[in-house]
């Protein structure tokens, strides 16, 4: 006949069939408690003391990784920091700090500033919370009504109570917002409407046409042009200085140049040389890029205007394959060229609208060998109506 120690067996494993595993061990009473349970206590106690030092200190207090890319290291931290479009940041600035701020629509080009400034305004409203009271989202990845439905109307629903911030709403980013389907744009519509009070919305995108007008109606717009070059040089200096690298005049100039106004752009190029090169030159920024060097698009140049067809076809061939450069970067590039030289009007109109359809046909990767020959072509063409102009 069983005890009443059989059915407290009994009752203690029907309790353990409907107790899941991993819950078991913390509703042991504690006398019972095998010798396992006290490392378990230890490493739940180093979890928490990680978890208290992380709070305190902030990431900043752990090393910084050597492969950290440049574009992260250096990005702007704060409003104060960012290089150009001083007009928009100053009125975003002052817009934050009156505790006003609306929902924007910043849109221009890649590497002008317009993640950066939406970051820094975070950080000046939210401090040491950034990461509880925004929600960084893009919309190249998570692009659908699916991502609008869930993921940001649950964070855009639930009011947060943290303390030390000093704005009572949060932010969600969408970067890259004009990759957004027309259907999750729409489902956006109504949710930046109806959480307005708690919430703030945040729209960056490189075309704007392709965000519908119900959204930029719902935002203030606000477009960040290509940087001007002196605000790229003067950022590449400080870079340069902060890593105490050997960059010569003509090396600067040419990450400028090949920035086109893209900071991102010249932080990239600049990090890729210094791998490659110890000494900084022209020459090695061209190399590094993989761009024709201007005075490989002076030779191509006076070959498509001065060469016969089979001769320029063959010149061009062989340097296009010695230096390994793209087609579609040398005619971009004699494209800048025929702006630069002199010759009529009409001709030129011409000259640039068959470029500019080689340009677009090598984007759809056409043979190469044909666009060539097109290449040749136009500029023979060219040069008979100039002959004939002169006439």
């Amino acid at each position: 006949m069983a005890g009443p120690a059989s059915a407290r067996r009994r009752e203690r494993r029907a309790g353990d069939r409907e107790t899941p595993r991993w819950w078991r061990r913390r509703i042991v009473p504690e006398g019972e408690a095998d010798g396992r349970d006290g490392g378990d206590g230890e490493m739940e106690q180093m979890v928490r003391r990680r978890e208290r030092e992380m709070r305190q200190n902030g990431p900043a207090h752990f090393a910084e990784p050597k492969s950290v890319p440049w574009v992260e290291k250096y990005r702007p931290q704060s409003l104060a920091d960012v290089a150009a479009h001083r007009d928009i940041v100053d009125t975003i600035d002052r817009l934050t700090s009156e505790n006003k701020l609306p929902h924007l629509l910043l849109y221009g080009p890649p590497g002008t500033g317009k993640t950066s400034t939406i970051l820094a305004v975070a950080r000046k409203l939210y401090g040491a919370q950034f990461h509880n009271m925004i929600l960084e989202l893009n919309a190249s990845d998570d692009r659908g009504i699916g991502v609008v439905r869930q993921q940001i109307q649950d964070f855009a629903s639930t009011q947060s109570f943290s303390f030390g911030v000093k704005s009572p709403v949060k932010l969600v980013l969408l970067d890259e917002a004009d990759a957004m389907t027309k259907d999750a744009q729409f489902a956006l519509r109504r949710v930046i409407e109806k959480y307005t009070k708690n919430t703030r919305f945040a729209l960056i995108g490189n075309q704007v046409n392709k965000i519908i007008p119900a959204l930029q109606s719902r935002c203030t717009r606000f477009r960040f042009a290509p940087l001007d070059a002196s605000h790229v040089r003067e950022r590449l200096k400080h870079v340069i200085s902060a890593e105490g690298l050997n960059v010569d005049d003509s090396g600067l100039t040419a990450l400028v140049r090949l920035s086109n106004g893209d900071m991102r752009k010249a932080l990239n190029i600049l990090q890729s040389t210094h791998m490659a090169f110890p000494h900084i030159t022209e020459e090695a920024v061209y190399l590094c890029s993989g761009n024709p060097m201007p005075k490989d698009i002076e030779q191509i140049s006076y070959w498509l205007l001065n060469e016969s067809f089979a001769t320029g076809f063959s010149k061009i061939s062989d340097i296009k394959m010695r230096k390994g450069l793209a087609l579609v970067d040398i005619v971009r590039e004699v494209t800048m060229f025929v702006f630069r030289i002199t010759m009529p009007s009409d001709v030129r109109v011409h000259l640039i609208n068959d470029l500019a359809d080689i340009e677009y046909r090598l984007s759809f990767a056409c043979n190469d060998k044909l666009q060539l020959g097109s290449l040749l072509s136009t500029f023979t063409r060219a040069r008979a109506a100039i002959v004939a102009a002169a006439k």
